[in-house]
């Protein structure tokens, strides 16, 4: 080998020569003669330094492990080859990515679950000796019992396919950049789309008057918001998505992405799907592609386009407030948007902020819109501070503008959810109370309690004189809209109600189950109930 090298580098062979003199002249040995094995060590050590060798080694070889491209020298951080010998430059970050996906499926037979996840960036400076790294057998370290444990109890990631042992180069690079997507801790990946099943009623159910028909499924962590027509159905999520749904088909269309964080309100009107996360309101048109248009925020600023896409935080920007929940007027022409203690008015004829409704000391959590014979529009809001206020703003109005009306007695916890239905509106609370009152005089009409949990979303039952409730229990109930008796109970999902929503036929329920189910009023919902 030493001779092979010596013919390509001259300083080698003339190094290897001068070496080969010295061994053969042994005449003399003293004391300060070094041993052979010395001299020979010294020797190796000289022949490595030119060779661009740190070390001696057994033997070199002429391929390369994957492990060895994954977690190739880099400076002081390198991670040693499986058996030490070896070191090349390190990868792209997309081959990475490739080598590591497939790496993980050979090594347990699943994707990885999330505490053995890496970033991206950490793969080019892991230090020796750390999990992930190969041992000189090229086994994987021996997991500890703790780690065990927590394997067996999370169970295999089953949203992620694992890696086929044989696959097309398309189909590793979509692995690939699944699994990457799964570094960047973004739960939604692409061309993953959502569909709506129908739901077959269980015997035992079937004489129910309030079944559930169809399920959709397709967001990946809870989802807290929808909005519906007769042909359209808007879900926003924890996922950072809003996903748009055909109802006629039962299929997702599109996915509206790039939220900072969780989408927690949603509306739509003529072409136009406005979604709220932490501070800012995203304007889509939906007619041709998913395309964000506007960004408005709660300070009232107006951005051209997406404004917040770069945008991961839960952190809000100084001089902006949390935006916990928006309505449209009937006619569609202006947004209000609950942010902070304040309700901002947005003339979406302009795209332009003429004012906002002030007077609650928590911060507004939900509100509802209604249009006087005048032509004025009647915004009602409910907030932490417990109390329901009523804003009547004029055609043209901007400035701030006072609370005509607050309504009492307050509830005993903060407000969640507002409903109207002609001439009344219900409340819910925390205090586990639903509340109805009379727009026209202002007054409480009734109390009841909804006794087992609070009821986080109110809904009026298309075609019918029934109020729907859904509380952080997953129970739905019917109530009486004029006696508010109890019509019975269904239990719609064993994890909180987050939204209710309904078009001319269907109601829609959305939860923390990651679903969102569609039922119909079967036969009349109030017979026997005077």
């Amino acid at each position: 080998m030493l001779k092979e090298k010596a013919e390509i580098n001259p300083e080698l062979d003339a190094l290897l020569g001068s070496a080969l003199q010295e061994n053969g002249d042994d005449s003399s040995s003293d004391e300060s003669t070094p041993s052979p094995a010395t001299e020979g060590s010294t020797l190796a050590s000289d022949l490595m330094k030119l060779c661009g060798e740190s070390r001696p080694r057994k033997a070199r070889r002429r391929t390369t492990t994957q492990m060895e491209l994954l977690y190739a020298s880099s400076g002081d951080l390198s991670c040693e080859s499986p058996t030490g010998d070896f070191s090349a430059p390190l990868l792209p970050l997309a081959e990475r990515v490739e080598a590591l996906a497939d790496l993980q499926g050979q090594a347990l037979g699943q994707t990885p679950d999330r505490e053995q996840t890496v970033s991206p960036s950490a793969l080019s400076a892991r230090p020796a000796g750390i999990s992930g790294c190969r041992s000189p057998t090229g086994r994987q370290p021996e997991r500890s019992p703790l780690n065990r444990r927590r394997m067996q109890d999370k169970g295999p990631a089953s949203h992620i396919p694992a890696p086929a042992p044989h696959v097309s180069t398309a189909e590793t690079k979509t692995k690939a950049s699944d699994y990457k997507s799964l570094l960047d801790e973004s739960p939604v990946f692409e061309g993953h789309r959502g569909v709506i099943n129908p739901v077959t009623a269980p015997k035992n159910s079937r004489g129910a008057k309030l079944q559930c028909v169809y399920i959709a499924e397709g967001h990946t962590k809870p989802v807290l918001c929808v909005d519906a027509t007769d042909d359209l159905l808007f879900t926003g999520s924890k996922d950072r998505t809003c996903k748009v749904w055909n109802l006629v088909t039962g299929q997702e269309i599109m996915s509206l992405a790039d939220h900072p964080s969780s989408v927690v309100s949603v509306r739509y009107t003529s072409s136009l799907v406005f979604t709220v996360s932490t501070a800012y309101i995203k304007v889509w048109d939906i007619r041709d592609s998913a395309k964000c248009i506007r960004t408005l925020t709660s300070s009232g600023q107006v951005g051209s386009g997406d404004t917040c896409s770069s945008v991961r935080s839960l952190t809000i920007p100084p001089g902006e407030s949390q935006i916990n929940h928006i309505a449209l007027n009937p006619s569609g022409s202006f947004l209000y948007a609950a942010a902070g203690n304040a309700v901002r008015m947005w003339d979406l004829r302009k795209f332009v902020s003429t004012g906002k409704l002030t007077g609650h000391v928590g911060p507004v959590t939900c509100l509802t819109v209604e249009k006087l014979g005048n032509g004025q529009d009647v915004v009602l809001t409910g907030s932490k501070d417990h109390h329901i206020k009523m804003f009547e703003v004029a055609e043209g109005a901007q400035g701030s503008i006072g609370s005509g009306h607050t309504f009492d007695p307050a509830h005993q916890d903060g407000v969640e959810s507002l409903a109207v239905h002609g001439d009344i509106f219900y409340s819910s609370s925390r205090d586990h109370y639903i509340k109805k009152w009379d727009l026209a005089s202002k007054q409480l009409l009734q109390s009841v309690s909804a006794q087992a949990d609070w009821v986080s979303a109110l809904g009026v039952v298309p075609g019918s004189s029934v109020l729907l409730s859904g509380c952080r229990g997953g129970l739905l109930r019917l109530w009486h809209t004029d006696s508010l008796a109890p019509l019975g109970e269904v239990q719609g999902h064993d994890s909180p109600i987050n939204g209710l929503a309904s078009n001319s036929s269907q109601l829609f329920t959305a939860s923390d189950d990651r679903t969102v189910k569609i039922w119909e009023a079967k036969g009349s919902l109030d017979d026997g109930v005077h």
